[in-house]
């Protein structure tokens, strides 16, 4: 009774953390129109930053003396996380919603992929087609060929890209690092890199209702941290993993009440089409999992 009380907390905890992510990308969104993308960037991760670090000093995990190995491991995380947000944050500020979310959950497929090609991970056939398929759930979403294409929809397949190499480089820290203080650093490093940029763009008068717009970006992101966190150590990885596809319900809705973004047809079957694969991925590498375990006792 206890592991199923766990596991329902588990799932409630990450469909919370789908939602933070989704709120944080329609508030991000909603200051498009006034904000360029890199000072909007900067002056929500001036917040998150201090949020972030705040929750580390609490947790007493500020500062992590690193080797010249493991630092070298986490600026390239940073880097990639820099690339990721601006390719995703390309995307978000010019196209629908549901559609990019859609594009961002092929990361599984794309992070399984990876895995087989650069950390010698055994992937079966099985596993390779679904990948396959998956990709091709993409195609069908962003439609190249069509006359409905947006070209931005590439920024968020090189967004998957980018973040898929972050998820690797995640893989190779150390477990002596702290997470918080690996996710700060990463934060921190957005936030400067936002600054940079911001200086070679037109900088914008920012309203009241922007500047509560990007403190509450800021927060529903950090809601989506530590409730993502939260599911993994209450929940068991096979029961709560299948309701990160809850952020879909969520990009929907947000996108047809606030954005008033109706999915067409071939959008919702790319949509069935990737979240059908990652499940079957998913379970392919928990029956791995099992035989493997099964074996060794």
């Amino acid at each position: 009774m206890n592991n199923i009380s766990d596991n329902l907390r588990g799932a409630i905890f990450m469909m919370l953390a789908m939602g933070g992510y989704v709120v944080n990308d329609a508030l991000m969104k909603l200051t498009s129109d006034d904000i360029a993308l890199a000072q909007g960037v900067f002056l929500r991760g001036l917040v998150a930053s201090a949020l972030l670090g705040a929750f580390a000093a609490y947790k007493g995990q500020l500062f992590h003396r690193a080797s010249g190995a493991e630092l070298r491991i986490i600026l390239f995380r940073a880097f990639s996380e820099i690339a990721a947000t601006y390719c995703y944050l390309s995307a978000l500020f010019n196209m629908p919603l549901a559609s990019l979310t859609a594009i961002m959950q092929s990361l599984p497929l794309a992070v399984t992929l990876a895995g087989a090609l650069f950390l010698g991970e055994k992937v079966g056939w099985r596993r390779y087609l679904a990948i396959l398929v998956g990709f091709g759930g993409v195609m069908i979403i962003i439609r190249p060929f069509g006359g409905g294409f947006n070209a931005f929809a590439l920024w968020g397949v090189a967004a998957v890209g980018f973040v898929t190499l972050r998820d690797i480089m995640a893989a190779k820290i150390h477990h002596r690092t702290p997470s918080i203080f690996a996710a700060l650093f990463t934060a921190v490093g957005v936030t400067l890199a936002a600054g940079v940029a911001a200086v070679f763009e037109p900088w914008q008068p920012v309203s009241t209702g922007n500047y509560a717009l990007l403190g509450s970006a800021a927060l529903f992101i950090l809601v989506g941290y530590i409730t993502s966190i939260s599911a993994m150590r209450y929940g068991e990885i096979a029961f709560v993993s299948p309701f990160r596809y809850t952020v879909l319900v969520w990009a929907l809705l947000i996108g047809i009440f606030v954005f008033n973004d109706y999915p067409d047809l071939w959008t919702m079957v790319g949509i069935g089409v990737i979240v059908g694969t990652g499940v079957f991925t998913f379970y392919r590498e928990q029956q791995s999992q099992k035989a493997a375990s099964g074996a060794a006792g």
